[in-house]
């Protein structure tokens, strides 16, 4: 690994870290229809998190390779949000902890980095609770991950307008796979978070 994509590992994976430190707070209550009202959630997160995405995509050339980290966060911060959300529509009584954020952000990009946090308990899946040390070394290999697709990523820095289309669109399409995620996890009965909304 060349020493500028370690550079960019290492950012993300203080980034990934700082960013699941803290649950954000939800004004969101118990549903009694809580898939629809997590899809709802999720289809309002996508549209925030594609156009975050592609609008500090737009920006051409080497200009935008330093859009890249800020555009991540941003999406993850909409992502955090939006699992939170979904958390306290399924009546999750307490915030959710920087293990459980970890998973739903990132099991469908980076399943190998997060796959000791979670356990499967019949047909549920647990996520336990990991140390300061664990936790710093799945942020480092979600950040090693990441890295490489958003230097691959990177090249569409250099096509603005097709380039933030496509970096909108597939912010929108990874929040609803965080979505599903929060949705599997935090439901009671995980087969019913099936929608006609769902990819």
């Amino acid at each position: 690994m060349s020493s500028d994509s370690s550079s960019v590992a290492v950012r993300l994976g203080e980034a990934v870290l700082n960013l699941v430190s803290s649950a954000p707070a939800t004004r969101e209550v118990a549903s009694a229809q809580p898939a629809d009202a997590a899809w709802q959630l999720a289809q309002r997160a996508a549209r925030k998190a594609g156009i975050a995405a592609g609008s500090l995509a737009l920006p051409p050339g080497p200009l935008g390779w330093l859009t890249i980290l800020p555009e991540l966060v941003a999406v993850w911060r909409i992502q955090a949000q939006m699992v939170a959300d979904i958390a306290a529509v399924y009546g999750t009584r307490h915030a959710p902890t920087r293990e459980q954020m970890l998973y739903c952000l990132f099991r469908h990009t980076a399943a190998q980095a997060v796959r000791d946090l979670a356990v499967r308990m019949g047909q549920r899946v647990l996520v336990k609770e990991a140390s300061a040390q664990v936790l710093k070394g799945v942020a480092g290999a979600i950040g090693l991950h990441l890295s490489q697709r958003a230097l691959g990523h990177g090249v569409s820095r250099w096509v603005p307008v097709a380039g933030a289309v496509g970096v909108g669109a597939y912010a929108w399409h990874d929040t609803r796979q965080v979505a599903k995620q929060a949705m599997a996890l935090f439901d009671p009965q995980p087969a019913s978070t099936a929608s006609p909304a769902a990819d």
